[in-house]
């Protein structure tokens, strides 16, 4: 785990309807993008990373799976400005 990382073990669990919304800041303002569908899965992965100087210069990011009412099947990175809300079953 990283500073970056969520400092806790959230518990997500398949078949939850979820609406994650993240921010992304930048020199003029705030990007927000929203993902609402079920959850799949939730696990924690490591990535390879030229700057993350850790064990085995792997990187641990938490990951959401959430299937959209389409279908898409989206694999979401949580970090600090990561918001998770549990939503109704539709």
């Amino acid at each position: 785990m990283t500073s970056e990382s969520l400092s806790y073990q959230p518990a997500f669990t398949s078949g939850t309807r979820v609406r994650v919304t993240q921010q992304v800041p930048h020199v003029e303002g705030v990007w927000t993008t929203t993902t609402e569908g079920t959850i799949v899965r939730y696990r924690q992965a490591k990535t390879g990373s030229w700057f993350a100087h850790s064990h085995q210069d792997k990187l641990w990011l938490d990951r959401l799976e959430v299937r959209k009412d389409d279908g898409e099947l989206v694999t979401l990175n949580l970090d600090r400005y990561s918001v998770v809300e549990e939503l109704p079953r539709a």
